[in-house]
């Protein structure tokens, strides 16, 4: 355990950032399953739907520094690809 208020004062910030990105990374996976459920049941427009917010939540993610640039742009691009697969 920390004696010197600095290095407590690290150990409370970083407890509050870890379950912010927790957070944002279950949001993440929650909106890239509705993608992928909307391409499996085929639905066209839900599922553009669907790819649109996930899209906005990826980017603002890596922004922020939660998810690699590459690893946002590698996520976006595998859901573009199902979305314009469905007929």
């Amino acid at each position: 355990m920390a004696n010197i208020k600095s290095a407590k004062k690290r150990i409370s910030v970083i407890q509050t950032k870890t379950l912010r990105n927790k957070m944002i990374k279950s949001k993440l996976k929650t909106l890239v399953k509705k993608v992928e459920s909307a391409v499996a049941a085929g639905d066209k427009t839900a599922s553009e739907a669907a790819l649109k917010e996930a899209t906005v939540a990826i980017d603002q993610a890596a922004a922020k520094g939660i998810l690699h640039k590459n690893t946002a742009a590698r996520k976006v691009s595998k859901l573009t690809k199902a979305v314009n697969s469905v007929a």
